[in-house]
């Protein structure tokens, strides 16, 4: 099997997207952990599910994040956190980051724009999270070399 990189969008509801080597969306979901306590739990049983990993790519609170850089090194995977100031620079415009609300919606419809160009299944519901990590996880192939560009027609600041 070829490795995959997944994108999490941290919290105690996280949003996980998995991407091919290719650079393409596979999967995306959301997940509620309830509970710091749940997560550290769940978080290798979570990686070990999207194996083999190449990478995690993780933004959010950094507390959450050093439960899924453990799960990950355990794993052999190598884990690249990101600023939201980041990865919204490479993909949002300017006027679309003018406020939660307009992220969040910018966000939510250029997921769904990858979700069509990648062939991954159409969402039924995509809550905010997943929507995010799906970006994070864009972001990340581009950075980690999986993708020399973002791909076309995602329209995109870059």
């Amino acid at each position: 099997m070829t490795p995959h990189l997944l994108a999490i969008d941290l919290g105690l509801r996280c949003g996980f997207a998995t991407y091919s080597a290719e650079g393409r969306l596979v999967r995306y979901r959301s997940t509620n952990f309830g509970s710091k306590r749940r997560l550290r739990d769940a978080a290798w049983a979570v990686l070990r599910d999207e194996a083999p990993l190449a990478y995690v790519v993780l933004e959010g609170d950094r507390g959450l994040a050093e439960i899924w850089q453990k799960a990950a090194e355990r794993q052999g995977a190598n884990t690249l956190q990101v600023a939201p100031e980041r990865w919204r620079k490479a993909l949002l415009f300017d006027r679309q980051q003018r406020s939660g609300a307009d992220a969040k919606a910018a966000a939510d419809t250029l997921a769904r724009q990858i979700i069509t160009w990648s062939g991954a299944p159409a969402p039924t519901a995509l809550r905010h999270d997943a929507a995010e990590a799906i970006l994070i996880g864009l972001w990340g192939v581009r950075a980690v070399g999986w993708l020399d560009a973002f791909p076309d027609p995602i329209e995109t600041s870059r």
